[in-house]
């Protein structure tokens, strides 16, 4: 029979608001016997991406009843002011307001914290390489945070603050939903072998490179270590596992489907040996990989008024059509009704969440060139 583990909550001041107040980020952690990996999940980085709140608490509500091996960090709402950027019924919250950059993409790497570590820590056994690099990463961020003031945007503080919570980890989660979305992972390609835990269909492989995201911020200064010792022949696995989840599509929760996702993540989770004799187990199905290059977006080549064909997670062939575009304007000068297709063997993963759109509008993302995990 398991025993009940305490879930603690802080509440983290990340900035502060125009009248003064913190701005602050709930924070809730439950403590291991210290066996097994740490882990952090994150959710709502992005406004309308909501999908990943109701997953940790459906998380809360099954780890509590769980012998855990590691210490679980779980943080929804990670971006208070994002779930908070209405523009009448519809959330905004991808780009800060004021700089415009996209809210996940203001976390830091040290190219050459690795390249360093490499050198001064050759003949260091792993373990101990292993705790001075974690404590290197964390205090490369707190320097970040405690630099000029004036130099910190709203988001980057925010960002460099959750940073600090992921690097003490060795397995991060970034939760996340597309605009209308079929499930998918992101998975960096040292990791394709985990992608196999989850109880998702569709795998995206990306680079072990850094583009300022999230998970690329907390496995890519691993990845750079274990690279950086094979040039002077050590060996050393990449030590931390980072993925983005990407949960469906935004603006909505689903309790039941939220359920579901955290039953794939336990799944994960327990392959990794973060529980005491759980018996979660990935589903049987499946599951379809792409390369980040073969991941195309199809651009709307007029405006108009769309109705979606494709079916999200669905295979398509080369030709067929994947939507109509109505262009009521033109009803008497020409074809008000236009059929579109896709030139390649595709799945179709997300679309745009509006039918109003723009000539060159991102109508459609889609995995070509697909393989089996």
């Amino acid at each position: 029979m398991n025993n009940t583990t305490a879930i603690s909550q802080e509440n983290i001041v990340v900035g502060e608001v125009a009248n003064g107040l913190p701005l602050t980020i709930p924070v809730y952690r439950l403590k291991g016997d210290g066996t097994g990996p740490s882990v952090y999940i994150q959710a709502n980085m992005h406004g309308a991406e909501v999908q990943g709140n109701a997953v940790i608490y459906q998380l809360l509500e099954q780890l509590k009843n769980l012998n855990l091996k590691g210490d679980i960090t779980l943080v929804p709402y990670a971006n208070p002011i994002g779930c908070n950027q209405k523009s009448g019924e519809f959330t905004l919250g991808r780009f800060d307001p004021i700089t415009g950059t996209n809210w996940n993409r203001m976390y830091h790497c040290n190219n050459q914290l690795a390249s360093q570590f490499a050198k001064q820590y050759y003949d260091a056994d792993d373990t101990a390489l292993r705790t001075a690099f974690k404590t290197a990463l964390i205090n490369d961020v707190e320097q970040q945070l405690n630099g000029p003031d004036y130099r910190l945007t709203t988001g980057k503080r925010i960002a460099l603050n959750l940073q600090k919570l992921a690097h003490q980890a060795d397995i991060v989660l970034d939760l996340h939903t597309g605009p209308i979305s079929s499930q998918h992972l992101y998975c960096p390609e040292y990791a394709t072998e985990s992608a196999r835990y989850f109880n998702i269909p569709h795998v995206l492989v990306i680079p072990n490179d850094f583009d300022g995201a999230m998970d690329e911020a907390s496995f890519c200064p691993w990845w750079q270590l274990s690279e950086q010792l094979a040039q002077q022949r050590r060996e050393f696995n990449v030590q931390v596992e980072a993925f983005t989840v990407e949960l469906g599509s935004q603006e909505k929760i689903d309790l039941s489907a939220a359920f579901d996702d955290a039953q794939s993540i336990l799944s994960y989770l327990n392959h990794k040996q973060v529980f005491v004799d759980a018996p979660y187990k990935p589903k049987v199905m499946t599951r379809y990989g792409c390369q980040l290059n073969d991941y195309i977006a199809y651009y709307a080549p007029m405006g108009g008024m769309v109705e979606y064909l494709a079916p999200l997670g669905g295979h398509i062939k080369a030709g067929e059509p994947i939507a109509k575009i109505l262009r009521m304007e033109r009803y008497l000068s020409e074809q008000p009704l236009q059929t579109l297709s896709f030139d390649l063997d595709a799945i179709a993963i997300l679309h745009f969440a509006s039918a109003s759109v723009n000539q060159g509008t991102e109508l459609y993302k889609f995995f070509t060139n697909v393989f089996e995990l």
